[in-house]
């Protein structure tokens, strides 16, 4: 992601700054409760998981609605899902540039179009061909309504974040509906098409600062991005001063992730120390087995639901 710095052109140093230059940023009072949730969550002590791509399993594969339904029956009401557009401009949920991995067809997204991308059958990571197909994001997004969910929609390179904001409008899905973005040129055209929606942007270094988006972004829809490599408390700390949620990801390539390397003795010790550090949203390719985790990562995601979640998924 980029550096993304919501202040003016001042300099400013250190993981203290983070905060104060967000704080800085103005936006409309009319935004997404999803917004009291993040607030809530955060000021409570708890962590949220996202599920990667639908939350895949044996038999249920990526990008889902059956999967959707899995992971929230088994372990997380937030999923992150991919979004993409066929030749025929239809949008639908599928992570590849090319249906060979997932599907039971092949070829390139942009150049197949609805009604034989609709027929395919779905692949799970096994390599088991399942009798999902692939769903529009319509339907996805009419789901998540129905169920008090939350989707993080990664729009692909086929499409764009105009037409998902759309989508989402058209489902009224704006309480269910995160919209990731990666870069500052994306953080600012999400923050001008949806003002109002939860979205989530890489805060940057604080030892720099590109004088970019000064006004534009909103803290109150604001989720913090600080990436997949190295946990930043000092920084979560400084956002959180700003009112501010941290995300952070363990996803990743497998055997590379950091999902694999603390999970290789058995002791999920150090997620705990990502709740106790005040991380609030969680990136996971593991959401199955966190979900039924001890130690105080189990108890920060009891928090979360017995505090937070049941007032929102009323």
């Amino acid at each position: 992601m980029g550096s993304l710095t919501l202040s003016g052109c001042q300099q400013v140093t250190g993981s203290q700054a983070v905060g104060a230059d967000m704080a800085a940023a103005q936006g409309p009072a009319d935004v997404t409760p999803l917004a009291g949730l993040f607030d809530c969550v955060r000021e409570e002590g708890g962590i949220l998981l996202a599920a990667h791509r639908g939350g895949p399993a044996p038999g249920y594969p990526e990008n889902a609605i059956e999967t959707l339904d899995h992971v929230l029956s088994n372990a997380a009401f937030i999923t992150e899902v991919d979004v993409a557009e066929t030749s025929d401009g239809v949008l639908f949920l599928m992570h590849d540039d090319t249906l060979d991995r997932t599907t039971s067809g092949s070829g390139a997204v942009a150049d197949t179009d609805w009604a034989d991308i609709s027929t395919l059958d779905l692949v799970d990571n096994e390599g088991t061909v399942t009798n999902f197909h692939p769903p529009r994001l319509t339907a996805a997004l009419d789901w998540a309504v129905r169920n008090g969910a939350i989707l993080e929609l990664d729009r692909k390179d086929t499409t764009s974040f105009a037409g998902i904001i759309a989508a989402v409008r058209e489902a009224g899905a704006e309480a269910n509906a995160v919209l990731i973005t990666y870069d500052d040129a994306e953080a600012r055209e999400v923050a001008r098409l949806a003002p109002d929606l939860m979205m989530t942007a890489d805060p940057g270094d604080a030892a720099q600062d590109s004088g970019l988006l000064e006004g534009t972004l909103n803290p109150q829809t604001l989720i913090a991005w600080t990436g997949t490599s190295s946990p930043d408390p000092a920084v979560w700390a400084a956002l959180a001063e700003a009112d501010i949620e941290s995300a952070f990801g363990t996803l990743g390539a497998e055997g590379e992730r950091l999902d694999d390397q603390y999970w290789a003795d058995g002791d999920p010790s150090e997620y705990s120390q990502l709740a106790r550090d005040g991380l609030t949203l969680l990136a996971t390719d593991v959401p199955y087995r966190l979900a039924r985790a001890d130690g105080w990562i189990g108890t920060a995601q009891d928090i979360s639901r017995k505090e937070c979640m049941y007032g929102f998924r009323d």
